[in-house]
Parts: structure tokens; C-alpha cells; sequence
């Protein structure tokens, strides 16, 4: 898989009317995974969103979830760019240049889905996701 570069919204609790509102807009396939079939299930959470992806005609891609519990959601500022692929170097090559003189908020290390996954900001202060998956075989 090539190396995607996209933004990620963080939505209040409303990320399955968003993501399907903006499949309405750009038509397209919409991917939705909750925090129940990721780990999760039996919780408060379980039906909301973890992890949402919208791939368009146009050759857009737009990814959103809720905000998990303890994690501040301020409209205005709820999105991150998001690098994500299975190319290993060169995804944790993207993630220490980064995160160096940033602040690290989620270290980049294995996740309850599988993947490597991490969250900077960097030193710009702009909000960074960086997601490594299996390579397809």
C-alpha cells in the first residue's frame, strides 16, 4: 500500500451522521468501525465511532471518529493530518522528524487493532497521526 497523506476530524460524539453526511456530498465508500468491534464492546462507547474512512470517486480521502472519553474535544481545532500505510521506515522516518522538538501525545507503539500507531504535534503546532498497518500480502 502507498503511504496516504489526509486529514482526521474528531467529532463530539456525532462521527456516524458526519462521515455519512459527507458520503452524501462526495459520494464515494464509507468505512465505519466502532470501539465495540475494536475492543471495546459493553462500554458507554461501544457504538460510537473509533475509526471512520471515506474514499471518494474524486480521489478524496476523509477520516473522522468520536473523541474517546478523557480526551478533549474543542471545535476549531478537532483535526490532525494522518499518515498512514505499511511501509515501516518510511512511515517511522516521517514520525521522529515529526515529533522531534513537538510533543508527544500517544508514542508511536502497537495498538489494541494491530497497528503501530502514534499522535505529535509538532513544533508548528500542527496535530500529526501516524498509523503503521500489516503489509498486504
Amino acid at each position: 500500500m502507498v503511504s496516504r497523506l489526509n486529514p482526521y476530524i474528531s467529532f463530539d460524539g456525532d462521527a456516524r451522521p458526519a462521515m455519512e453526511f459527507y458520503k452524501e456530498v462526495f459520494g464515494g465508500t464509507l468505512a465505519l468501525n466502532t470501539f465495540g468491534e475494536s475492543g471495546a464492546p459493553g462500554t458507554p462507547e461501544a457504538d460510537k465511532i473509533m475509526h471512520g474512512m471515506l474514499e471518494t470517486p474524486s480521489g478524496f480521502t476523509l477520516m473522522g471518529a468520536d473523541t474517546p472519553p478523557g480526551m478533549d474535544h474543542t471545535p476549531g481545532s478537532n483535526f490532525s493530518v494522518s499518515l498512514s500505510g505499511d511501509d515501516d521506515a518510511e512511515l517511522r522516518g516521517y514520525w521522529e522528524k515529526l515529533s522531534a522538538g513537538g510533543t508527544v501525545s500517544v508514542p508511536l507503539e502497537k495498538q489494541m487493532w494491530g497497528d503501530v500507531f502514534g499522535m505529535c504535534t509538532d513544533r508548528f503546532g500542527i496535530p500529526w497521526m501516524v498509523n503503521i498497518g500489516q503489509a498486504q500480502k
